[in-house]
């Protein structure tokens, strides 16, 4: 009886260590017809399944169990299930979530140079703001990603921002003066919109619906696509199309994974992001002309900022102030309006 026991014992510590192997090896196997490790990558990021990150995750998919011949597959999760930015920043620094589509809004409290991105009408359309995305200074931008734990691939796109109000269109800095507009927490946006004399409230996408229905916020700086995806419109109907800033998501991966993976698999992941990045880009430059249509169909009402009249003035002494703080903005500046 005792030698029973003793052998059952034995087999379940056997049982034990396999299983904890097995857990510790995570999402990394090895195919036994083929000896080649076999993945199952995580993505984290804010968005609904409908706008065009997702949309772009999805092809990332794709492509990586195209070029992979199938070792390669990828969970996606949306709409902050994995929790705020923060909490996936940690989770990619750590290992525990491979992909992140991060906003520039975020990544850009963490890191200086990403304002660069959010310089006020600096493009006067998604596609003039794309052109930047190849530059050797965003490429600078993605190095310095480095230091955090992330690997910095690509930029994606939104959409530029525009306004939405609930009563009137913005012509000037006047018709938002004292008015609540809810921004997302970046430097330059709550440089912006104070400097124009309204309230910016930061608040996660999560809460502006409701927010705009009670007044809470009067007003919303929101890019095309996730007013539609959001449905903002439905609490209010004033859209000025302004063009005052573009909204990227910085593309990347967690460093410990990546320096993990065999050179080999290292290029399937950078090929496979370049064919997605592309396509998501040109899909969201699309999406601006569709989106306006969806909106105005929605009853909507809709307007142009012709001039730019006191904001011009406002424009020039933000990027003034963050090019005199970072030569890497300061670059990116000098580039982007030399192609203007």
């Amino acid at each position: 009886m005792k030698k029973t026991l003793s052998r059952i014992s034995i087999v379940l510590a056997m049982i034990c260590s396999i299983f904890l192997t097995a857990c510790g090896n995570g999402n990394n196997e090895t195919n036994g017809k083929t000896g080649e490790a076999t993945y199952v990558f995580k993505l984290g990021h804010v968005t609904q399944e409908s706008h065009v990150w997702h949309q772009t995750a999805l092809k990332f998919g794709e492509e990586l169990e195209k070029l992979s011949n199938g070792r390669m597959k990828l969970q996606i999760y949306p709409a902050s299930q994995l929790g705020q930015e923060k909490d996936m920043v940690q989770q990619l620094e750590t290992g525990s979530l491979d992909f992140g589509f991060l906003t520039n809004a975020y990544m850009s409290t963490r890191q200086q140079s990403l304002n660069a991105w959010f310089m006020p009408f600096v493009f006067p359309n998604l596609e003039e703001a794309s052109k930047m995305r190849n530059s050797t200074v965003a490429g600078e931008m993605l190095e310095e990603l480095k230091s955090q734990g992330l690997i910095g691939f690509d930029f994606i796109f939104a959409g530029n921002r525009h306004v939405l109000m609930k009563d009137g269109f913005v012509n000037s800095p006047n018709d938002v003066k004292g008015k609540k507009v809810r921004i997302i927490g970046s430097p330059v946006m709550q440089d912006f919109w104070k400097e124009i004399g309204a309230g910016p409230t930061a608040m996660p996408l999560s809460e502006v619906y409701t927010s705009l229905q009670t007044g809470v916020i009067d007003g919303v700086d929101i890019d095309l696509d996730a007013l539609v995806t959001e449905k903002y419109y439905e609490n209010a109907k004033y859209l000025t199309i302004t063009n005052h800033m573009t909204f990227p998501a910085v593309v990347v991966m967690s460093k410990q994974k990546f320096d993990s993976l065999s050179p080999e698999d290292q290029e399937i992941i950078k090929k496979a992001l370049k064919t997605a990045c592309d396509w998501g880009v040109k899909e969201a430059i699309a999406r601006e002309t569709k989106n306006l249509e969806t909106l105005k169909s929605a009853g909507v009402q809709v307007q142009q900022l012709e001039q730019l009249g006191d904001f011009e003035k406002v424009a020039k002494e933000i990027q003034e102030k963050y090019a005199h703080e970072s030569p890497v903005i300061k670059k990116f500046l000098e580039e982007a309006l030399q192609k203007k």
